[in-house]
C-alpha cells in the first residue's frame, strides 16, 4: 500500500526497556518502526528516496523516559505526507522527514510486538515487545479486535492472550525511622553491585540503602536528605 496520510494509536504497558511495538517496510527502502529502546519510545521513518542514501533519508525522533514502569502509556502517531507530529502521553515532538518523497510504500506485512521475518531491507534486530498493548489503531482499523475475531488477513505468533495480568509486587512497609531496617547478607569478593527499587515516602530525609564496600574500600549509601536522593561512595 501508499500512504500520503497514516494515523496510528495505541496504549501498551511494560516492565522491559526494549522492544518493537510497530512496523512495516517496504522494497524501495521505505519504513516505519516504533519500538522502546531504555526505556525511551522511538520513531524511526523513511519513506525512501532514490537519490539518497540510508542515513540521508532516516529520520528518528525520541520521546518519554522511564516507560517501562508497568505503568500505561498512550502513543499517537499522526503522518501527512512529511509533516509527523509523534505524541507519547500528551508530550508532543513535531518534526518533518527527510528526503524528496511524501508518500510511504509498505509491501511487506505490517507487525505489532515485534518483527516477524529478519533479513529484509531495512528491517532493524530489535527485541521483540513483552508487556500489554490496548486501543491499538491503524487508520481506523481496531487492530486487537480483528486478531480476536480471528479474521483471516491477520495472524497471531507464539505467546499471545487477550488480557492483561498484573505484576504480583509484594511491597514492604518500614514503620519506625529508628527500629526498622532489612538487613541481607552480603555476597564476598565480587566486582560489581545492582541494585534496584521503587520507594514512596513522605519524609524529606532517610537512608535506603547502606553497604560496605570489599576491600576496606568505605561504605556505599544512597540516602534522602531534604528531599533530594543524594549517592554517597
Amino acid at each position: 500500500m501508499s500512504t500520503f496520510k497514516d494515523v496510528v494509536s495505541l496504549k501498551f504497558k511494560s516492565m522491559q526497556g526494549d522492544g518493537v511495538l510497530f512496523h512495516g517496510e517496504g522494497q524501495r527502502g521505505d519504513y516505519i518502526t516504533l519500538e522502546l529502546q531504555k526505556g525511551k519510545l522511538s520513531l524511526h521513518i523513511s519513506l525512501g528516496d532514490s537519490n539518497l542514501h540510508f542515513s540521508n533519508s532516516h529520520t528518528s525522533v525520541t520521546l518519554g523516559s522511564l516507560l517501562d514502569d508497568q505503568h500505561w502509556h498512550s502513543v499517537l502517531i499522526e503522518r501527512f505526507n512529511k509533516q509527523v507530529n509523534f505524541t507519547v502521553d500528551k508530550h508532543t515532538q513535531h518534526f518533518r522527514t527527510k528526503g524528496d518523497s511524501d508518500h510511504l510504500d509498505i509491501d511487506y506485512e505490517l507487525s505489532f510486538g515485534g518483527i516477524p521475518v529478519p533479513g529484509k531491507p531495512g528491517t532493524f534486530q530489535r527485541k521483540n515487545f513483552h508487556g500489554c498493548i490496548e486501543n491499538l489503531y491503524y487508520n481506523g482499523v481496531n487492530i486487537i479486535d480483528l486478531a480476536k475475531r480471528r479474521k483471516p488477513q491477520i495472524y497471531t505468533v507464539g505467546n499471545v492472550t487477550f488480557s492483561c495480568s498484573e505484576p504480583q509486587i509484594v511491597p514492604i512497609t518500614f514503620l519506625s525511622t529508628s527500629q526498622s531496617y532489612l538487613l541481607l547478607p552480603g555476597t564476598p569478593q565480587i566486582d560489581g553491585l545492582s541494585v534496584s527499587f521503587q520507594f514512596r515516602t513522605w519524609n524529606k530525609d532517610g537512608l535506603l540503602l547502606y553497604t560496605e564496600l570489599s576491600e576496606n574500600s568505605g561504605p556505599l549509601l544512597v540516602y534522602l536528605h531534604g528531599g533530594r536522593l543524594t549517592l554517597l561512595i
